[in-house]
């Protein structure tokens, strides 16, 4: 993700606030957090752990609602997207709307991705509608996940250069 500007950014499931709170450190002062956590208890304790921080929205509801939470803040777009919710559960209905809406509300520029951190890439032959896709099984993280980049438009090049379509695939 790049934080060199203020950004908008969802997460989808953060539960206890383990991501995020990485992403809170890297973000700028002007960057809008929205987070969507269906456990009202989680959601509880997100409020509070960052009850101090106005860059920050605990949204206790579903994540079908981030195009009405967005427009509710007069924001137009989000930037990035993150997800730890286990898709492969979901009714596939229900998989392929939640896409869509995150797909319509990422800004149209080259950095703005959905970026999902899953046990299986299943997901990846549901997201055909995002141009570029770059994956990752990261053997570090327990158990290890693949972490799954779904970019709103097809140009541009991720830090290391590679671009395109990648249909599943690892690049490492």
């Amino acid at each position: 993700m790049d934080f060199s500007q203020p950004r908008v950014i969802a997460e989808f499931g953060p539960g206890e606030g383990c991501h995020t709170r990485e992403i809170v450190s890297r973000m700028s002062p002007d960057s809008k957090l929205l987070l969507f956590e269906l456990d009202a208890e989680l959601a509880r304790h997100l409020e509070k752990q960052f009850q101090d921080d106005r860059r920050i929205t605990v949204i206790n509801g579903d994540a079908q609602r981030l195009p009405e939470a967005l427009a509710e803040r007069n924001l137009p777009h989000c930037d990035y997207v993150v997800s730890g919710i286990p898709f492969s559960i979901l009714d596939p209905e229900k998989k392929r709307a939640l896409l869509r809406k995150v797909h319509d509300s990422l800004a149209p520029d080259h950095h703005s991705a959905f970026i999902i951190y899953q046990v299986t890439n299943e997901l990846v032959g549901h997201c055909r509608h995002f141009p570029r896709v770059e994956s990752e099984y990261c053997l570090r993280n327990i158990p290890p996940m693949f972490v799954t980049k779904f970019y709103k438009t097809a140009n541009g090049h991720s830090a290391n250069g590679a671009h395109g379509r990648l249909n599943g695939k690892s690049r490492h």
